[in-house]
């Protein structure tokens, strides 16, 4: 009976120990031992300093069990016991590689020692026959034997002990000779195989075991030397690709006499870097037939893995060769053109570039900007042009010497000037015009302007963004625009610090730059629908943008220094003000562009977007008519929105109509083409003739008898200059074209040739042209393409918008009001029916998707309601006894605010009292509790609203008449408009038959 012993080592031993002729492995029993290289362990494909056979397998543990009987023999008995031992707990990404990757270097952590296990090995290699046993050690459940894992060492297999330590190790394994061992250091020499039987001792651990023998085979079966030629084949196409596997060979061959058929099958397994779980396999099969193919497969394997190894190798070497070839050269390069006086080195020709930028306005530069500059470029020349710093400091000199320091554009201040300016641009906005024009005369008195932030506030499609545009040409400033709708980021206002990869300084540097002066006018889009973030508040950043006390003084986090934006006039521009934060809305100019009224679309639309969509359409102006009828019902009925956006989105659609229908017609508005003939000489001559001859035996001989190659285009009458209107000049344009005229004339310059031939040809082409002109001359007169009002559903299809004026007169318990929305204005009916009647019945339904407001309007509307009533029919006890149902349409479109409750009042009397209100009538206005009328806003859009319905009378609170006289003339005109502050005044005017009745 042997002794066993267990040890961890840094994993020299795989299981690819397998068969009596295995070869040999090193084990490493002590943290730190040094490793070298033997004849031995390169048998086994361990490269000098590996980690495993022929890979590179670092922390691979193995577990061995050593012993001899006491009779010396180690093999003459089925009972014989040996030390047992489990290889390759863990396996790396190495095992999949080829033997010639690097070895991996062991690491003291993943080396164990075990000093029994060392002990027992040592007193067994005194004696006559030492041998040790090899056992793979069991993957862990659910473990990819491929997969690297670090296991906890609580849990590890060195602290398991006897049948615990056996259950974790492969039933079959392989002999080992203990053939030297030096210090901590074991050299194996694999024998046989072995199977566990049953266990003797536990620590160490002992056991008994059977030697194991390939089964009885046929040496003579076709079908094993077939598998053993193809195996030995295999083998040297890998020898080829490998001189590692070379050596293998050779060690191998010194050991063995012969590679037969099981050798052969042990020898590639053996040196294989394949799964280790497959090398067991090939380790466990004793059928010498199943064994080759397994060994076949895995060398097939290896042979594979090789090829890959060598193609990656490969590509890596010519790229790395290829960019080293290009260093080098470039190198030369600088070194050739720098010794020759014709490139300075990098940091050098940046010093330089930099330094002419800030020569130029050195004197209007700051001094502290120059000294930052100074700085920067000091520093510049002691980096090193590799380092990464060296590329921020040089983006950071980029962007401090671009831009412009003290340079300003020459503003005019000729408000004439800006005047026409503004009228060529834009048609009405006159508030916003002398505001622009305030700021020019300022300038113009003080003798330089300074910076202003304007907000442009108002509904879509007004023209706030181009309104920038113009002022920017009035008074001769750089323009420049940024949209700050969606914005979350505050680094797109004050820059990114330097440190920062990718850093970039702020919008207002990037405009700078861009734009080229210190006062240029910079337009903020959307400035109501800034965004907030993880990275900021955008608005509170723009609080020192936009600030004309702070602004002075901006500084961006990229640059770091002051800069100066006193002199930049900000326009902003806005739908709806109450979303622009407090703080920042009180730093801004607000004007309030309305929108434009009926009369006002018109002379947009006539003068300014008909004419450019035309030119755009490629129409001539006496090709199209469209009528005024057809521009007011477009906009009447299409284009209600308080801008002129959609307007022209629908005058480019019926003339995208309009041209579709006039080429269908034929008609072509491409300039003219020249027809030239060109005198026939003596030496062949390319000419191009504007027709197609139709006889082609006729074109060849033409061509023999003058000598002329005729270019076979299709040029016919069809497609040649096809007009629209036959006019007088057409006609003299085709009688007499230009090519004719000045090259040659088929009457009066024909040139007489030698040969009648010639001379035939000539008369020949003469008729050719004389027949192109006569069917270029027919008259395809198109008629002018009108549009009106009968017609212009052929264009824009069906109408948009129905009439908002519902009733001509409006019945009983139906009130027209007037609201505001961020499209402009609009008009809307409250309606109030009764529900039911009946003792204390009385309450009040609201309808209309209304908001809380609304609601309370509606409230207190009621309440006023019974004391008027009771004040004017005392015995009328309506809004005791019936319940009430009021309601605003249309139900799909959401409302809220207070303007809504003089109407409602006035719907709720009309029904208790059963009087109409008077016609063409339309209020507004919040009223209280004791019957006064409050001020409302959007005073403008609710006139323009009213207008566009054909309301003759409106009744606003007094607090709005300065509201109301400050609107333009062509706006209020027409309008009977009445400023109340108490609801009797509206009882008054609403019902003017009782009022009427009353005073009689």
């Amino acid at each position: 009976m042997l002794r066993a012993a267990a040890a961890t080592t840094a994993g020299f031993l795989p299981p690819r120990l397998a068969a009596e002729t295995a070869p040999a492995a090193r084990v490493v029993a002590a943290a730190g031992a040094e490793v070298r290289s033997s004849p031995l362990l390169r048998a086994l494909g361990v490269p000098r300093g590996g980690a495993g056979i022929g890979s590179a397998t670092p922390g691979r543990r193995m577990y061995f069990a050593s012993g001899s009987d006491s009779s010396g023999s180690a093999a003459d008995s089925d009972s014989e016991a040996s030390s047992a031992a489990g290889a390759g707990e863990e396996e790396s990404e190495g095992n999949r590689s080829s033997s010639a990757v690097a070895p991996a270097i062991i690491r003291p952590e993943d080396c164990h020692t075990d000093p029994k296990l060392l002990k027992a090995l040592v007193e067994n290699h005194k004696r006559s026959f030492p041998y040790a046993g090899a056992f793979l050690v069991k993957n862990e459940e659910d473990t990819d034997s491929n997969t690297v894992t670090r296991s906890d060492p609580k849990k590890s297999i060195h602290g398991l002990k006897g049948k615990e330590l056996l259950k974790h190790l492969h039933e079959i394994g392989t002999l080992a000779k203990i053939t030297s061992i030096q210090g901590d250091q074991v050299l194996l020499l694999g024998h046989c195989r072995l199977r566990i039987t049953e266990m003797v001792e536990e620590d160490p651990l002992t056991v008994k075991v059977d030697h194991l023998k390939e089964k009885p085979y046929d040496k003579d079966n076709d079908s094993i030397k077939a598998i053993y030629f193809e195996l030995l084949s295999t083998l040297r196409d890998v020898l080829k690709t490998s001189s590692l596997w070379k050596d293998h060979a050779q060690i191998y061959t010194q050991h063995m006499v012969d590679f037969n058929y099981q050798r052969l099958a042990d020898f590639g397994a053996a040196i294989s870097v394949t799964n280790k779980l497959l090398c067991q396999g090939v380790l466990e099969e004793l059928d010498v037939s199943k064994r080759l193919m397994l060994t076949l497969e895995l060398v097939k394997r290896e042979l594979e893995i090789t090829k890959l190894q060598q193609s990656i190798a490969k590509t890596i070497e010519e790229k790395i060769t290829g960019e080293q070839r290009r260093y080098l050269l470039n190198e030369q390069l600088k070194a050739i053109k720098k010794e020759l006086g014709l490139e300075t080195d990098d940091k050098t020709a940046l010093s330089e570039k930099f330094r002419k930028r800030i020569e130029s306005r050195k004197e209007k530069c700051p001094s502290h900007i120059l000294q930052v500059i100074e700085e920067e470029l000091t520093k510049l020349q002691l980096l090193e042009a590799s380092s990464s710093e060296f590329s921020v400091t040089s983006n950071y000199l980029d962007w401090l010497t671009v831009l412009p320091w003290g340079d300003y554009s020459d503003e005019n201040f000729d408000v004439f000037r800006a005047q026409r300016i503004l009228d060529e641009d834009h048609y009405g906005l006159t508030d916003v015009k002398e505001r622009i024009l305030e700021f020019i005369a300022v300038g113009k008195l003080r003798g330089s302007s300074q910076g202003k932030i304007i907000c442009l506030c108002g509904p879509p499609g007004v023209g706030k963004t181009s309104i920038g545009r113009s002022v920017a040409r009035a008074l001769n400033r750089k323009f420049y625009r940024f949209s700050v709708g969606g914005l979350s980021d505050i680094a797109e206002i004050k820059g990114h610090r330097r440190t920062y990869v990718g850093a970039m300084p702020g919008k207002m540097v990037q405009c700078l730059k861009s734009v080229g002066t210190s006062n240029p006018l910079v337009l903020i889009d959307e400035i109501d629908k800034l965004g907030r973030g993880y990275s900021g508040d955008p608005a509170s950043a723009l609080l020192e943008l936009l600030d004309p006390e702070q602004n002075a003084n901006f500084l961006d986090h990229y640059l770091d220094v002051p800069i100066d934006l006193s002199k930049v006039l900000f326009v902003c521009t806005a739908n709806v003000i109450e979303m622009i934060p407090g703080p920042l809305l009180d730093r801004m100019e607000i004007i309030t562009i309305a929108g434009y009224i009926t009369d006002e679309k018109m002379h947009i639309a006539r003068d300014y977007l008909e004419k450019n969509t035309r030119e755009a359409c490629g129409i001539m102006p006496e090709q199209v008519e469209v009528t005024d009828s057809a521009l007011l019902a477009l906009i009447e009925n299409y284009c209600r929105e308080a801008g002129v956006r959609n307007l022209q989105k629908q005058i480019e659609k019926v003339y995208r109509k309009i041209a579709l229908q006039l080429v269908r017609q034929g008609v072509s508005n491409e300039p003219a083409r020249e027809i030239t003939l060109v005198e026939p000489s003596e030496q062949p001559t390319g000419v191009s003739i504007a027709t197609e001859v139709e006889n082609k035996s006729q074109r060849d001989s033409l061509a023999e008898d003058v000598s002329v190659h005729v270019i076979p285009t299709d040029f016919s009458c069809e497609k040649i200059n096809v007009v629209s209107l036959t006019t007088k000049s057409e006609v003299d344009h085709y009688e007499h074209p230009k090519g004719v005229s000045k090259e040659t004339s088929a009457d009066d310059k024909a040139t007489p040739t030698n040969t009648s031939g010639k001379m035939e040809a000539n008369e020949h082409t003469e008729e050719v042209m004389e027949a192109l002109v006569d069917e270029a001359l027919v008259d395809k007169t198109v008629e002018k393409v009108v549009v009106d009002a009968s017609n212009l559903d052929n264009f824009v299809g069906k109408a948009v918008f129905q009439p908002e004026r519902i009733y001509d007169q409006t019945p009983v318990g139906v009130v027209m009001g007037l609201a505001w929305n961020a499209m402009g204005g609009s008009t809307l009916y409250i309606e109030t029916a009764k529900v039911e009647d009946g003792e204390k019945k009385g309450a009040l339904v609201v309808t209309g998707q209304l908001g809380d407001v609304m609601k309370e309007s509606a409230q207190i509307a009621h309440t006023i309601c019974r004391s008027i009533l009771h004040e004017k029919e005392p015995n009328n006890t309506f809004f005791t006894k019936s319940k009430l149902h009021l309601h605003v349409p249309a139900g799909a479109t959401p409302k809220d605010g207070p303007s809504a409750g003089c109407t409602m009042v006035t719907s709720m009397l009309s029904l208790a009292m059963g009087k109409l209100v008077k016609k063409d009538l339309a209020m507004t206005g919040e009223v209280t509790l004791t019957g006064r009328i409050l001020p409302i806003g959007g005073v403008k859009e609710k006139t323009i609203a009213a207008r566009r319905s054909g309301i003759k009378t409106i009744i606003f609170p007094a607090a709005n008449r300065r509201d109301f006289d400050e609107l333009a003339p062509n706006v209020k005109e027409g309008l009977e408009v009445h400023f109340v502050d108490k609801y009797s005044e509206i009882y008054d005017l609403a019902f003017p038959s009782d009022s009427q009745a009353l005073a009689s």
